[in-house]
């Protein structure tokens, strides 16, 4: 049961902490002066806090979670002795303070958006960086030592921000395609405007994704294929690379028929099917990224060395 709610909550704050950062950095990347401010696209003065302030409560569980696992406490005055010396004498606890300080900061300043829309958007989105890498230290990155563990820390963090990059697009662009307003002309050729930006930034991440998901690879398991194929890792870990190809693939479908699709017909003032046809794509991306992203949570918890061995 506790191995169970541990990848749970791994699954929700990995999701969370993509979603703080993807969508924050979307909105300085898409969007264009006023449509920064709160409520002219997105609701960012309710969505960054909100989401932080999730995330704040999901570090806690898991911390305790985490502290009970590795202590076997029974109850609460037990766990906390505990507890405290993982805050303070551990690299685990200070990447758990130093998110929980980074999401305050979000929550803080993404509540002003409407008064700072620009000033917020960059302080929610380096905050929200900070925070979604400080998961590195909760990965099999943390049990190396030497070079290999900057590097492997290095590779872990650039993996997990392309993929909350990714993410928080999705989100982004769905929330878009969802929003029902008077003056949904104009929302739709923003969308078209950004689903075209997004072209490079897209390139970028996948990119990033390939590469730092290749170096892991490496660093967990080496150069070895046929041993890991079999074990429970080696499995979870082909299931998300199908996945990852689906996403690629919807990508494509997006770049090269929906989007263009759609910027001709906003020019021709009929968008409603293109722009149906798009939120469908978007749904089922969505979809593999969220299954994606509890793989992520469940092989963060397995040991391919050790399976191989007793395998």
């Amino acid at each position: 049961m506790s191995d169970s709610l541990n990848v749970v909550l791994r699954f929700a704050l990995y999701l969370d902490l993509m979603l703080l950062f993807g969508l924050a950095v979307f909105g300085l990347y898409s969007f264009r002066g006023k449509e920064r401010v709160s409520g002219a696209m997105l609701h960012f003065e309710s969505l960054l806090p909100g989401i932080a302030a999730f995330g704040v409560f999901l570090s806690i569980a898991s911390f305790v979670v985490m502290a009970k696992n590795m202590s076997g406490a029974s109850d609460w005055a037990e766990l906390l002795p505990h507890l405290e010396m993982m805050v303070y004498e551990t690299e685990v606890g200070y990447s758990w303070v130093t998110r929980m300080i980074s999401l305050v900061v979000v929550i803080s300043v993404a509540s002003q958006s409407k008064r700072w829309p620009t000033g917020s958007l960059w302080v929610a989105t380096l905050a929200g960086c900070i925070a979604l890498s400080t998961l590195a230290w909760t990965g099999h990155g943390a049990m190396d030592e030497g070079t290999q563990r900057f590097w492997h820390f290095a590779a872990d963090i650039l993996h997990l921000l392309a993929a909350g990059g990714w993410i928080g697009a999705l989100a982004a662009f769905g929330l878009m395609l969802s929003i029902r307003r008077s003056n949904s002309e104009q929302l739709v050729r923003v969308l078209s405007r950004a689903l075209t930006g997004f072209e490079t930034a897209g390139a970028f991440i996948v990119g990033t994704i390939i590469v730092t998901g290749v170096a892991n690879y490496l660093f967990i398991v080496g150069p070895t294929l046929l041993e890991v194929v079999t074990s429970t890792y080696g499995v979870l870990l082909l299931v998300k690379i199908l996945l990852f190809a689906c996403m690629i693939g919807l990508a494509s479908l997006n770049r090269f028929y929906l989007s263009p699709s759609l910027e001709r017909s906003v020019k021709a003032g009929d968008y409603s099917l293109a722009a149906s046809v798009l939120r469908k794509s978007i749904v089922i991306e969505s979809t593999c990224a969220v299954v994606i992203v509890c793989l992520v949570a469940w092989l963060g918890t397995l040991s391919p060395s050790i399976e191989m061995a007793q395998g």
